[in-house]
């Protein structure tokens, strides 16, 4: 049997980080005697508070510029048989997140850092914190060939302790059938933030309008934490004054909920494409979409890493940054064409079977058992 230790954002912190620990440790441990600890990282002062239950794997939290709570996570991740840690620079304490070296250096017991962001142009300090993160690390995995790309060309990490695992995504489900009389849905979902070029999106449904071809844009999220605590519904806002000022009320619907799992899958089996016209040319990885190709939906998707790596085999279209005009037209193309949109599902779901959580799982628990043997030797 194995402990694994967890550091990362956790529910009920509502991010992807959070989303993705709590199901690679629901998978590990399901049901085969395995146990999951978790160190919980609170990145800003307005997260939902941990409150203490006996079925929670929260252990400690793991608090900016707090370093007696680094000594805390220190001693209950080295109770666990190895420490998967997550990382991005924006959740840990210190220039560019260079806290979390103090916790990586200090633990006694196998660490993996999975690693959500691969910047291709970092800063000096962006590069060097990266570079001690995966030196203090027994092994390093990454979500796409491009990333591991990145980490041999400009961080200079030995490519032997980098593996690259895909983001999980849900098992396969039947789709149920759409009701042909009806417009078409669009759909990007995920935390809003002003990089996720939403009003590209709208000027792209305006385009498809004025084409008369019947849509309807659903943008479901709520503000990303962060941005909400620097300013507020700010950017929210410029997004429901753009849908005025387009007239586009009745055609593009913005939900701020945030949808427990069932909801979501409910939604996104719904769209007929899905959307994201992120604003990045850096974004290494994206659980978005993954889990739409996961789920056979066409994409349409800006040029950032992930997406021209995942959508290479027919899956999706890649479009221009902020450009309305490349993102309608090939919109376009996958609404009035069923050859076109059932060419594409059959591409996102021969990928997809690879990616599902269960066999992501699979493949964390033998890198473990690696570790475990080296480190036993």
């Amino acid at each position: 049997m194995t402990h694994f230790g967890f550091v990362s954002t956790y529910p009920p912190t509502r991010c992807g980080l959070a989303t993705f620990t709590a199901a690679l440790a629901a998978e590990l441990c399901a049901g085969n005697g395995d146990t999951a600890t978790v160190v919980r990282v609170i990145d800003g002062p307005r997260r939902a508070r941990w409150i203490p239950s006996e079925r929670s794997p929260v252990s400690v939290e793991l608090l900016p510029g707090r370093p007696e709570t680094i000594d805390a996570a220190v001693a209950v991740l080295d109770r666990c048989d190895v420490a998967i840690v997550q990382h991005e620079y924006g959740i840990y304490g210190g220039p560019d997140g260079d806290e979390v070296i103090s916790l990586l250096e200090a633990l006694s017991v196998p660490v993996i850092v999975v690693l959500h962001t691969v910047l291709a142009a970092p800063t000096a300090s962006q590069r060097e914190v990266l570079r001690a993160v995966c030196a203090a690390s027994a092994c390093v995995v990454v979500m796409s060939d491009n990333a591991v790309a990145i980490l041999r060309s400009v961080y200079r990490v030995d490519e032997s302790k980098v593996s690259m695992i895909p983001h999980g995504v849900p098992a396969q489900r039947s789709r149920p059938a759409h009701d042909e009389a009806n417009a078409k849905r669009i759909l990007t979902w995920g935390l809003i933030s002003a990089g996720k070029g939403l009003e590209w999106g709208i000027r792209a449904v305006d385009l498809l309008r004025e084409r008369r071809i019947p849509v309807e844009y659903v943008i479901s999220g709520q503000t990303h934490p962060k941005v909400l605590e620097y300013e507020g519904e700010r950017y929210r806002r410029r997004l429901e004054g753009l849908v005025a000022e387009l007239g586009l009320q009745d055609v593009v619907t913005l939900d701020d909920r945030y949808l427990d799992a069932p909801q979501l899958a409910e939604l996104v089996d719904s769209a007929d494409a899905v959307l994201l016209p992120y604003l990045s040319e850096e974004q290494a990885t994206s659980g978005v979409l993954a889990e739409a190709v996961a789920a056979g939906i066409p994409v349409v998707a800006t040029r950032f890493p992930h997406a021209v790596e995942l959508l290479s085999d027919g899956a999706g279209l890649l479009v221009d940054h902020a450009d309305a005009q490349s993102m309608a037209e090939a919109l376009g193309s996958i609404l009035t064409s069923d050859q076109t949109g059932s060419a594409m599902r059959d591409a996102a779901l021969r990928r997809s079977p690879v990616a599902t959580w269960p066999v992501v799982a699979e493949r964390y628990r033998r890198l473990v058992t690696s570790l475990r043997a080296v480190d036993a030797a």
